[in-house]
């Protein structure tokens, strides 16, 4: 296939997961994913490798969706499937770390043979057991698990799993009016992938998967052959909820004679009693993330842009826990994951890395009752802080790095709960100062309409300090968490009481290079 049949191609499978992804954001119920674009979508050919992703996701979706694709065909080989069958798991470590985060693959069909499938991966409103929080004892606790199954056969309900689904969650219609989404935006892939298989005359898409893995493989490697070889060390330290310290510590080994790169993170702190441990799909599509955004962004991310890049950790620590151990906010410590890895690759590519960014998104979870004695369980709405600031940019203000979700708009929010807003705004000067400043963090105030005392969830980091300049540049301000003007930090859910004021000021990124004067 010569180059410009190959790039029209590409441009073609682009345009149809990103149609899917669009699709599927219009259809869903959950403000995570309609207003936020908690999600990722691919197309995977038959081996489960994944070809192709849209152009909106976050990495821990997209990189962790891509490892699903192969446990989805070990388990049903796409020879024993039938049209009309969808496929779905939310098991945390067989996809993306922990139970809100649900996977369906849609099979696709030309001539009664399955010849891709497209996958989709989003933050679904409930799950049941304890919500978006860290304070459950073990996975058991978190709520309903998925195995990989048939959520559809032959086009037909499993009608078992849906009643199971339904009544193993607080918001039935809501979890599945989002799943319906996930299948709607599954065919609408599909239905784009035949076509364009009509248009240019293709049996399948064996052929061409092939030729892209391998030249993405083939430019990721040769990119990596320009860097110098060693093993070069990175290490961040942050707090989480209940006054956790976490401690990730990484080893990045450059292997230019074979483009190879390895990454251990060897040394990081052994998992948590609390629900912030991490998976190892997890903490690689961060990890990947890291990677992938320093040594060539240009390249498309799929199966083989990653495999030249291997990514370990010790079973036991907090980015490889064991069963049973809780995961439900496993974000807040995998979206840190980044940060030593580029402390790492400062060494190889300084004009590339930026300095420490606030982390993790700072998520709240609310449930009670209304002044009309109606129930309410939150979706997760999330803020974030300051980005790190770069070699010739300053940080950008309240900014999700690394996952790249925006937030849910206030007036979304008051919508669909008895809740209000007092303030939303920079917090002004929160970056860390240097040639270039960290971007500002955020203060975000908040309370609840109603005469009832209600539950909240708060998932917060770096309230203890702020994130590391780079290169002679100031630490970002911590985070503050406040109710009622007095600090608070609880891994488990806090009991509110009717007027309670809720304030989060998220933290400053780090500043990079020496301040002028300084």
């Amino acid at each position: 296939m010569d180059g410009i049949a190959l790039e029209i191609l590409w441009s073609n499978l682009i345009s149809t997961v990103s149609e899917q992804a669009r699709a599927l954001q219009r259809i869903a119920f959950s403000p995570i994913v309609r207003e936020a674009g908690d999600l990722a979508t691919a197309l995977f050919d038959r081996r489960g490798r994944m070809v192709a992703q849209a152009v909106t996701g976050t990495p821990g979706h997209i990189n962790s969706l891509a490892a699903a694709g192969r446990h989805f065909v070990e388990r049903f080989p796409p020879d024993s499937l039938a049209p009309g069958d969808v496929l779905v798991t939310n098991d945390p470590w067989l996809s993306a770390g922990h139970f809100f985060d649900i996977t369906v693959m849609t099979p696709v069909f030309r001539g009664g043979r399955c010849i891709a499938f497209f996958g989709s991966t989003i933050h679904h409103t409930d799950i049941g057991g304890y919500g978006v929080g860290a304070g459950a004892r073990d996975v058991h606790e978190e709520g309903l698990w998925i195995p990989l199954a048939r959520l559809y056969e032959a086009g037909a309900p499993n009608a078992l799993l849906h009643d199971i689904i339904r009544r193993n969650v607080r918001t039935p219609e809501h979890v599945m009016g989002d799943l319906a989404a996930q299948v709607a935006s599954g065919r609408v892939g599909a239905e784009r992938l035949r076509a364009l298989c009509d248009r240019h005359g293709l049996a399948d898409i064996e052929a061409l998967s092939e030729q892209i893995l391998r030249r993405s493989e083939r430019a990721t490697r040769e990119s990596i052959r320009r860097l110098r070889a060693g093993t070069f060390h990175g290490e961040s330290v942050f707090d989480v909820p209940g006054g956790h310290r976490v401690t990730l510590r990484v080893a990045v080994t450059v292997d230019p004679e074979a483009g190879a790169m390895t990454i251990d993170f060897a040394g990081s702190s052994p998992q948590a009693p609390i629900g912030v441990n991490v998976v190892l799909n997890y903490t690689a599509a961060y990890a990947n993330f890291a990677v992938r955004a320093c040594l060539d962004p240009d390249l498309p991310n799929n199966h083989g842009s990653i495999l030249p890049v291997t990514v370990t950790a010790p079973e036991g620590c907090i980015l490889n826990c064991r069963y049973p151990a809780p995961v439900a906010a496993r974000h807040v410590v995998g979206m840190y994951v980044p940060m030593p890895v580029l402390k790492a690759l400062h060494q190889v590519m300084p004009e590339r890395v930026l300095a420490e960014s606030a982390g993790a998104v700072w998520t709240i979870q609310v449930q009670g009752r209304d002044a009309q004695g109606r129930d309410f369980t939150s979706a997760m709405f999330n803020y974030s802080g300051g980005m790190g600031a770069r070699r010739d940019k300053p940080g950008l203000h309240a900014t999700c790095y690394p996952t790249g979700i925006a937030a849910v708009p206030v007036e979304v929010v008051e919508a669909s709960m008895p809740i209000v807003f007092a303030r939303k705004e920079l917090r002004r000067g929160s970056g860390g100062a240097g040639r270039m400043p960290g971007g500002d963090g955020q203060r975000v105030v908040f309370s609840m309409r109603t005469p009832h005392p209600w539950l909240l969830n708060a998932v917060t980091s770096r309230t203890d300090a702020g994130p590391e300049g780079l290169e002679g540049g100031a630490p970002g301000a911590p985070g503050r968490f406040l109710v009622n003007g007095a600090a608070a930090s609880e891994a488990r859910k806090m009991l509110m009481r009717p007027g309670d004021e809720v304030v989060m000021e998220t933290p400053g990124g780090g500043g990079y290079g020496t301040p002028p004067g300084g």
